[in-house]
């Protein structure tokens, strides 16, 4: 049997108590008190998770991702490194909102490397965001996106896979 201990580096700082069996936190994170993590993740370095956010089991998160209050990662996520998820749409520097915009990342999604992510918006099950993409609107299940702002160019099965080929925004993507 896999070891399921909890595994936290010893330069992260997690705050919470509500973490599960299995994941590992490695260095340099912060993880407030109310976070929610499932079993089984793994949140590479760099990463800030704050008090309203829920993660759920066989999450992967990569270097350099920032989880806002309001936005919840379903089961087995993968986030790319440096991707944004945006919860205010109208920030000032020392003006915070009543309630943050929501964001919903629904089971199997991927949001591929320096995508941004803008609120009120979901993700649905098992889609696919290309890397550098802005995703504007919502994403229906098992879609492939890219570009800016992201735009649907293909379709996804669950198992990862992209469906056909298509030329989209002058990239050949394979599909």
């Amino acid at each position: 049997l896999k070891n399921m201990r909890t595994k936290i580096h010893k330069t992260a700082d997690v705050q919470t108590k509500t973490i599960g069996k299995g994941t590992i936190v490695w260095q340099f994170c912060i993880i407030l008190p109310d976070a929610k993590i499932g079993k089984k993740c793994n949140i590479n370095a760099h990463c800030f998770i704050e008090n309203n956010v829920t993660i759920g089991n066989n999450v992967t998160i990569k270097c350099g991702v920032y989880l806002w209050d309001e936005i919840d990662i379903e089961d087995d996520v993968f986030i790319g490194p440096n991707a944004t998820f945006v919860n205010n749409l109208t920030p000032r520097s020392k003006k915070y909102p009543e309630k943050h915009i929501p964001i919903l990342v629904k089971k199997g999604a991927t949001v591929g490397a320096n995508s941004t992510i803008l609120g009120r918006i979901t993700l649905c099950e098992y889609c696919m965001i290309g890397a550098g993409s802005i995703v504007t609107k919502n994403v229906p299940n098992n879609t492939l996106w890219v570009g800016s702002p992201a735009k649907q160019v293909g379709f996804v099965c669950n198992c990862g896979n992209i469906s056909s080929f298509m030329y989209d925004l002058g990239i050949r993507i394979l599909l």
